[in-house]
């Protein structure tokens, strides 16, 4: 048996290899990742859990004493997206989450791709997503992609889900972006788009935007709903404390360093990459 292609979110120059949160009930938030989301442990550490898929660790989880809960008007995490290797994978989850009483907060159609929305047991917000293929996506002139906020017909992708017994997330399942909470959405451009080096690939949401690598929809949303003007993340504040860009095409990372370097902007060689921290605190891996 072959192994599927991975997912085009990931062939890009640099995507989003793992997400880490800080919580104060690890049982119960990592319990729930793997008993409604279908992630399994990895690896246990005396204050955390890596939990993945298939091998592949895709979300840490850490917990400290003087961990306080995050205020929802902070600047940090929106939400982490899951990304399912295909539209059934997507419809066996959502049949998964029905048996289970999963509470789902929306489902939208955004054209490149179709979502279903959700919230950790500490508020911590999911995506579960699966991509339309990109061949069917409409560009602009600019490069921007199309995209919307339409009605997901839920009860339609339930019925195409297979009856067959459901063993938790499918190989290949990945975290197709990341979106963030921030102060001032023309601040994360100057950062992500200006430093980092990603495309603008959506700007017509209105305090918000969508960057990429590659021509992807999004690997890293910002937006400003609930944090305009939020300032740095407190220490030891529960939610997103950092995330990992990994890099397919190291001159694409050294790039990046370059300009982290001329814009004179704090980072430490660590594992093998470069750990900084974006404008509001919230840390970032880079590694090829």
């Amino acid at each position: 048996m072959t192994e599927a292609a991975p997912s085009y979110a990931l062939t890009r120059p640099a995507y989003v290899g793992g997400s880490h949160l800080v919580v104060t009930d690890l049982p119960l938030v990592s319990r729930f990742y793997q008993d409604m989301l279908g992630l399994k442990v990895i690896e246990k550490t005396a204050s955390g859990e890596v939990l993945g898929v298939a091998g592949h660790p895709l979300l840490t989880l850490t917990t400290d004493r003087a961990a306080t809960r995050a205020p929802t008007t902070a600047a940090g995490l929106f939400h982490t997206a899951f990304l399912m290797p295909s539209r059934v994978e997507l419809a066996r989850w959502l049949r998964h989450a029905a048996q289970n009483n999963v509470v789902l907060e929306g489902a939208s159609d955004h054209i490149v791709s179709e979502a279903i929305y959700l919230s950790d047991p500490e508020g911590n917000g999911i995506e579960i997503y699966a991509d339309r293929p990109h061949e069917q996506w409409t560009f602009h002139d600019d490069g921007t992609v199309e995209m919307a906020t339409l009605r997901l017909d839920l009860q339609k992708l339930y019925e195409s889900a297979p009856q067959d017994h459901w063993d938790g997330m499918a190989e290949g399942s990945a975290i197709g972006h990341i979106h963030l909470q921030v102060g001032d959405v023309a601040e994360a451009n100057a950062f992500y788009r200006d430093v980092l080096g990603m495309k603008v690939m959506a700007a017509r949401y209105p305090g918000a935007t969508f960057l990429a690598t590659g021509g992807y929809h999004h690997h890293l949303g910002a937006n400003t709903w609930n944090s305009r003007g939020a300032g740095v993340r407190s220490e030891h504040m529960t939610g997103l404390s950092d995330y990992t860009l990994r890099f397919n095409d190291k001159a694409a990372l050294d790039k990046a360093a370059a300009a982290l370097e001329k814009h004179e902007i704090k980072t430490e060689k660590r594992d093998g990459g470069i750990s900084l921290r974006d404008p509001w605190g919230i840390g970032l891996n880079l590694i090829a």
